[in-house]
């Protein structure tokens, strides 16, 4: 049978009702997506609160002092050379350091005119060459300096130059491996000289002392004896004659005259000879010849101090403190060094400084060790050298009551690390309390305060329960603060109630930290 075709207006009616039908399906799912504003705000409200608890750890705890500080070279200084009395142009002949050379109290900075150029530790700058005979502060700074070295230069407390402080300088001389300055050929002859004459005149002496001992003798005995028997001769032939002729005396007046003036001269020579020789003449030429002698030893004395070896100015630097570092070099060899400047040199040991709280810096000790952060982020260990010393240049008066400096110096650096670190600003870490070990910890937000002021931390048991635990309390670093339970007990993987859990609500205000409740990064930190 064939099927009734549709017409147009049966056509019209099924499309109606299938445009219904889906309205209606698309109406049902609409509805599902639109909530009234009751609902919106009873699924806006936010939860009920509740404990935000973590678990107590056992942890050490350590708190760190942290500063920043300027990586320097302390002590910088120019070097500058007398030449005054080089007597030649002053040319750098050798010895001539590199950059970034040690230099040792006792070594040779540099050589000029083939004479060494030495270092030695001192404040006063040089000014003269010291020579026998030279007294002063320098003098006593060349031997406290000579002293440090190991070498004996005379009584450090005497100011004066003299032959034992010249065999110091022999000595300092002879470890740096060069002559000792000599006083020159001038200062030789006349030393020879002097001697000479100290020889003429000690043999003067010797002649006229003799002169004086031949002359205090007197006649001899043999000769005083020659005498009597001549004085006794003359007498017996005086008597003979005047026995013989005592009939006429007349007749033999001639000679008995005779035998009286024979008599007479043998007794006025025996009586020459027995009186006190006289040793005036002899005497003064002695005198003479002594005071020829004591004028030329003085002229020698004068000879031989002239040359006891000097310390030429233009040979010696003296500098604050030793050793030290070359920081740049002016000259090479070759150069004519003109009163300027021949390098610079610093203090041999890298330093940092930097400054912290007058509080902060009650707790850093010297020789604390220290954490330096280099700029390549590299840690590398110090140690505190000093606390305490006036802030840097340019510190306003409250800066230098209210902090203080610290001076850290880094252990042994390789070259590489030392080249980084020159110059640079770097962080750095020194702690200042620790636990021994490690202690059950909770976070200090767990605190809670009793009746008594005691401290407490609230337990999560296994329900929602808590329990109340009194804690003595210790080192508080990082967050942390060591606990001691001492009403109640507490142990290691137990939950603490730290605060209540508002984030919903927090969302819905839309509450952000304000600047007072932000801060810069505290001196003293975990």
């Amino acid at each position: 049978m064939k099927a009734p075709s549709m017409t147009g207006s049966t056509r019209t009616i099924w499309i109606m009702a299938l445009t219904a039908v889906i309205s209606l399906g698309a109406g049902i799912g609409l509805s599902k997506l639109i909530i009234s504003p009751a609902d919106a705000a009873a699924q806006a409200a936010p939860p009920e609160a509740g404990a935000i608890t973590v678990p107590v750890e056992q942890r050490a705890l350590a708190n760190d002092v942290v500063l920043r500080g300027d990586a320097i070279y302390e002590d910088p200084a120019s070097v500058t050379l007398e030449t005054g009395d080089i007597g030649g142009p002053a040319v750098v002949t050798g010895q001539v350091p590199e950059v970034g050379a040690t230099l040792d109290a006792g070594g040779v900075m540099l050589e000029v005119a083939g004479r060494p150029v030495i270092l030695l530790s001192g404040e006063l700058p040089v000014y003269r060459t010291m020579r026998a005979g030279v007294t002063g502060p320098d003098v006593l700074q060349l031997k406290a300096a000579l002293g440090a070295l190991g070498i004996g230069s005379g009584d450090p407390a005497s100011p004066a130059y003299d032959a034992a402080t010249a065999a110091g300088v022999r000595e300092l001389y002879a470890k740096v491996g060069y002559p000792a300055p000599s006083a020159g050929e001038e200062a030789d002859m006349t030393l020879e000289s002097a001697k000479d004459a100290v020889t003429a005149a000690e043999q003067g002496v010797t002649t006229a002392q003799n002169a004086v001992n031949t002359a205090a003798t007197g006649t001899p005995q043999a000769e005083r004896v020659a005498l009597q028997a001549a004085v006794n001769t003359a007498q017996v032939r005086l008597d003979v004659l005047r026995t013989q002729c005592a009939a006429d005396l007349g007749a033999c007046a001639v000679e008995i005259t005779e035998a009286e003036g024979e008599l007479n001269g043998a007794i006025a020579a025996r009586d020459a000879a027995d009186a006190a020789p006289d040793t005036t003449e002899a005497r003064a030429t002695l005198a003479a010849a002594q005071r020829t002698l004591t004028d030329a030893r003085a002229d020698l004395t004068k000879a031989q101090a002239d040359t006891i070896t000097p310390l030429p100015a233009s040979e010696v630097v003296f500098l604050s403190s030793t050793p030290r570092r070359v920081d740049t070099v002016d000259v090479r060899r070759g150069s004519t060094v003109s009163g300027t400047a021949v390098m610079k040199v610093s203090g041999a040991a890298l330093q940092i400084a930097g400054t912290v709280p007058a509080a902060d810096a009650e707790l850093i000790s010297v020789g604390a060790v220290v954490t330096i952060t280099l700029p390549d982020d590299q840690e590398v260990p110090g140690k505190v050298q000093s606390i305490g010393a006036p802030p840097a240049d340019g510190a306003t008066n409250e800066e230098s009551s209210t902090r203080k400096r610290v001076v850290v110096v880094p252990d042994a650096l390789t070259e590489e690390q030392r080249a980084v670190l020159q110059g640079a600003n770097v962080r750095m870490r020194i702690p200042v309390s620790s636990t021994e070990g490690e202690v059950l910890a909770v976070p200090t937000a767990a605190l809670t305060a009793g009746p008594g002021g005691e401290a407490r931390v609230e337990v999560m048991g296994d329900g929602e329960d808590t329990t109340l635990v009194t804690v003595e309390t210790g080192l508080a670093a990082g967050g942390f603060v060591e606990v001691t339970p001492v009403d109640g007990t507490l142990k290691v993987g137990d939950r603490v109630v730290v605060g209540q859990d508002t984030s919903a609500a927090d969302k819905e205000g839309g509450d952000e930290p304000t600047d007072e409740e932000s801060s810069d990064e505290e001196s003293t930190e975990g």
